[in-house]
């Protein structure tokens, strides 16, 4: 599984890289976790509201910080 936590490098985009990390840990999920900062990047999965997370390619939030908890939910509706 790929997950992208898209962000400038703001305090809520560190945390919502750690709260994701935490999450795959605790769910005991297999996957690949990328930090992406590069505006026009981000542009392209037309988010405007950092931090998002991506889920294979999928925004699934924008704008908010999720918790360990929020994330495996979206996790596991992904799957």
């Amino acid at each position: 599984m790929l997950i992208k936590i898209l962000g400038t490098g703001c305090p809520k985009c560190k945390k919502l890289e750690d709260n994701t990390r935490q999450a795959v840990s605790v769910a005991g999920i297999e996957a690949c976790i990328e930090k992406v900062e590069d505006l026009n990047l981000i542009m392209d999965y037309g988010v405007m509201l950092t931090p998002a997370l991506v889920i294979e390619d999928k925004v699934v939030s924008s704008g908010k910080l999720l918790s360990p908890d929020d994330i495996i939910a979206l996790i596991h509706k992904q799957l």
